[in-house]
């Protein structure tokens, strides 16, 4: 099961019940009935969470450190050590066929040596700006919602900082058949259930691909589109550059934003523009 609920030691058993044998605990869960105490009712009143559901690669860093390319460059190095000819056509192929060029290698060519073998320690490094603006974030859940595998995720979290700044994850499950991803409706439904959600108006989410912004709004979600350029995205009901600039356009899931401020990223301060609706 596609699903790492972040639990303590003790319900580990339960959740593994509940969640499937590829449960993981990887910090400590809230105490569900401190959470439920903590649901506002005038915005929740079917009495259950909101859930913000985060992309992780390209979303959680800028797309701009060439992460994309790397991963390219390893697959068709796979298919060139394996022997096949035209690979970046195999490649793109496999994009398009199976949603995600490491879906095809799996059901094709099952192997391991493309997930987790990025240089991530050389490339991210600790991002302490979207640590506080996550921490600070005025929801019931925040859960990691990625069509990677679970080792390559958490590495992510782990480089950037953000150890302890969400209650779970979802992810793909290279192993399983057929597996689920983004943006296939079902795997919208299995994050959905991992996050023990029922209503899709409690769920948020922040994703650079637009097919994944457009099925999001499609299922019922409020989506938000890290675009190249915000200006010229339609995708979802916000677009912003980046997702230091959450905030600016969902300010009443933070406790007290000044969506006119100026926020402080790690390349360059940058004053805050207003909203866009799509």
């Amino acid at each position: 099961m596609p699903s790492t609920q972040l639990t303590s030691h003790n319900s580990r058993a339960a959740d593994c019940r509940a969640h499937g044998p590829h449960t993981l605990d990887i910090n400590i869960h809230p105490n569900q009935e401190a959470l439920g105490k903590a649901i506002d009712r005038t915005i929740t009143p079917n009495h259950e969470p909101r859930v913000f559901f985060f992309d992780i690669d390209n979303c959680l860093y800028s797309k701009d450190l060439g992460m994309h390319a790397s991963m390219r460059v390893k697959i068709e190095k796979y298919f060139e050590d394996a022997g096949f000819d035209n690979v970046s056509t195999l490649s793109n192929r496999y994009y398009l066929d199976y949603g995600l060029a490491i879906r095809g290698l799996v059901i094709n060519h099952p192997d391991e040596k493309v997930d987790g073998s990025l240089p991530l320690e050389e490339i991210l490094s600790e991002n302490k700006a979207l640590r506080d603006m996550i921490i600070s974030m005025n929801v019931e859940k925040k859960w990691l919602f990625t069509n990677a595998g679970k080792k390559h995720a958490l590495r992510v979290i782990k480089c950037l900082g953000l150890e302890g700044c969400f209650d779970g994850l979802t992810f793909c499950d290279y192993l399983e058949p057929n597996f689920p991803c983004k943006p296939e409706r079902e795997s919208y439904r299995r994050a959905m259930r991992d996050a023990g959600v029922v209503h899709a108006s409690n769920c948020f989410l922040v994703d650079d691909s637009a097919a994944n912004v457009d099925m999001a709004l499609d299922m019922g979600w409020t989506g938000v589109h890290v675009a190249d350029d915000p200006e010229v995205s339609n995708f979802g009901h916000f677009q912003i550059s980046e997702i230091l600039h959450l905030p600016r356009v969902l300010p009443h899931l933070w406790k007290s934003v000044d969506t006119k401020e100026t926020i402080t990223t790690s390349s360059a301060t940058i004053q805050a523009p207003e909203p866009q609706v799509a």
